[in-house]
């Protein structure tokens, strides 16, 4: 089976504060890219870069995720740290992901600058920072899913087939 993780990092979301709509949104963007059967590890947690890691590790080595989307802690403030807890856990970094949704995001928001979005490799899971505004999740995704696909083939994972009439995905011709 295809597993996906998806965490929301919010201090408020995680004490209850608000509703999970950031993490609700990149579920239901999977559900409408995505025709493979997949399944989903889910986690609502704070802006804590140790347990932004340990959440991490655990999707990756223990519940063998292929890929790993998260939101919110990508911004300039003292609490966004999961740039910092994706660059500890991985082997790679992959830049030009958040080089990608930044430019996106600047033709919506002159403040996307400010969006330290990244992505990266542990081992042969795919690490994708997105920010927090349900928003601004479905244009970075829109921009950057394109790519996953091949991405995960490249890493030995699981075969990601697509909706072509939601997404297109790019793998070269054999």
């Amino acid at each position: 089976m295809i597993r996906i993780g998806i965490i929301n990092v919010s201090d408020r979301a995680s004490r209850g504060i608000y509703e999970d709509i950031p993490g609700q949104a990149i579920v239901a963007t999977l559900k409408e890219y995505l025709i493979s059967p997949w399944e989903k590890e889910y986690a609502i947690i704070p802006d804590e870069q140790s347990m932004i890691e340990q959440t991490l590790i655990d999707m990756a080595d223990q519940k063998n995720c292929c890929l790993i989307v998260t939101c919110g802690g990508t911004g300039p403030s003292k609490r966004d740290v999961t740039p910092e807890a994706t660059e500890a856990v991985c082997q790679k970094m992959m830049p030009g992901f958040g080089e990608l949704m930044r430019n996106v995001s600047l033709q919506y928001v002159p403040t996307a600058i400010l969006s330290r979005q990244t992505a990266g490799i542990r081992n042969k899971t795919l690490i994708v920072n997105l920010p927090g505004k349900p928003k601004a999740i479905r244009q970075c995704l829109d921009a950057v899913f394109p790519a996953i696909p091949y991405c995960i083939d490249l890493l030995e994972g699981p075969y990601l087939e697509c909706n072509t009439e939601v997404i297109k995905v790019f793998r070269p011709k054999e």
